[in-house]
């Protein structure tokens, strides 16, 4: 399994991006009111995943990871495919906040949903940056090949 590259993601983000953008400007009139914290699960997640970067880190570090790299290599899976979700949400509540900021003015809905984009974009960006850092703390460590003698 290779480590997540920075054009996967940007490629994730801008696919969101463009998709969202499309089905706001067809569909945006008919949809319900975003809710304003809507975008905070992806923060809790990042929270989560930070502490099991956290618990890893110390457990590889410490060289207690003999018995569990199956739970390691999970641990990578998820970080995979929380970064890349995180980037193609981010680039969906980016392409929200494009859409719905220069309305605001002509339309009530449109503010609470600027409020709503901010959240769900920087929550996003946090799910990405937790999945990198969660990815980055699984790495092994490299050996050490001095020889010693004694």
């Amino acid at each position: 399994m290779h480590f997540t590259r920075s054009r996967d993601l940007v490629v994730a983000a801008v696919l969101g991006l463009a998709v969202v953008y499309v089905l706001f400007q067809a569909a945006y009139g008919d949809l319900p009111r975003l809710p304003t914290l809507a975008g905070v699960t992806f923060a809790v997640l990042a929270i989560a995943e930070a502490g099991l970067a956290l618990s890893i880190r110390s457990r590889i570090k410490s060289g207690r990871v003999h018995g569990d790299a199956v739970g390691i290599a999970r641990a990578v899976a998820l970080a995979k495919a929380s970064s890349l979700a995180g980037a193609v949400l981010c680039g969906g509540w980016v392409a929200a906040f494009i859409y719905v900021f220069p309305r605001r003015d002509e339309l009530v809905a449109a503010v609470s949903d600027s409020k709503s984009a901010v959240v769900g974009a920087v929550s996003s960006a946090l799910l990405v940056a937790a999945g990198l850092w969660l990815e980055h703390c699984c790495r092994t460590p490299p050996e050490d090949r001095r020889t010693t003698t004694g």
